[in-house]
């Protein structure tokens, strides 16, 4: 088994920084760099790119809601899907223009925050951002998560898929991820969260909160790099997934396998 292990880039803004980038770099695989409306700017872009390339890791775009005050897990409704679509647009194509400079390919997308909850159970939005991703290169990977209506879109657009599960977060009933408001949403004990992934790769199913099971394909894995003790976490998922037998390795070679 082959699989990938992704990490959230790249969140912090001028002087402020959020998550070792340079630490989790030396675990993850993937790297979903922010964009700059939810977190980052050009010059954090620019730094985590040039540190990707360094270490071998795959670079993607984490586009979002433009809440830097909210770091983009505020639900922004009422906007149309036409204008979403522009959203990821201006983001991923700034992305695209840095890494060029940084020498450092970018090859998946995935949605950050309340947009990606957002789009999992609206297919109007779903398709919005499946259609950019089409406009902006049709070979950059769209990451979603299984079941809803990221899958749907992406498939429906004839977009290279990733399917994700979550080491960090509870699932809901309905596969998306339970609200950050509710108990037991957010998972930061290292070892649970590393069992709980290694019973859902031998299951090959998402375990959710109330232990509803939802069978499904999984490509890569994601930890947080915002989260505390997220280099503890995924740490102990590679060595973990190793002594498994589990090889990691970046997306675009996970979906080429």
């Amino acid at each position: 088994m082959i699989v990938d292990l992704n990490c959230d880039m790249g969140e912090g803004f001028g002087v402020y920084r959020l998550g070792d980038d340079a630490e989790m770099l030396t675990i993850a695989t993937s790297a979903n760099i922010a964009c700059g409306f939810h977190a980052g700017d050009p010059l954090v872009m620019h730094e985590t790119l040039s540190l990707a390339a360094r270490n071998g890791v795959q670079a993607g775009a984490h586009p979002g809601f433009l809440d830097l005050w909210g770091f983009g897990r505020r639900p922004i409704h009422g906007e149309r899907p036409a204008d979403v679509e522009k959203l990821i647009l201006y983001q991923v194509g700034a992305l695209l223009a840095l890494a060029q400079d940084a020498g450092c390919p970018v090859r998946h997308v995935k949605t950050h925050g309340a947009l990606g909850n957002m789009a999992n159970e609206d297919a109007d939005l779903a398709l919005a951002v499946a259609r950019a991703i089409r406009t902006l290169d049709r070979d950059l990977i769209f990451v979603v998560m299984p079941g809803l209506e990221t899958e749907r879109a992406g498939e429906a657009l004839g977009l290279t898929l990733v399917r994700e599960i979550y080491a960090d977060r509870a699932y809901a009933d309905n596969g998306n991820l339970v609200s950050r408001k509710l108990p037991g949403a957010v998972l930061h004990e290292p070892a649970m969260v590393s069992e709980r992934i290694l019973r859902m790769l031998d299951d090959g199913a998402i375990t959710c909160l109330s232990g509803r099971r939802i069978p499904t394909r999984i490509d890569s894995i994601c930890v947080h790099g915002d989260s505390p003790g997220a280099v503890a976490m995924g740490a102990r998922l590679r060595s973990d997934l190793a002594a498994r037998g589990v090889a990691l390795r970046p997306m675009a070679e996970v979906v080429g396998a």
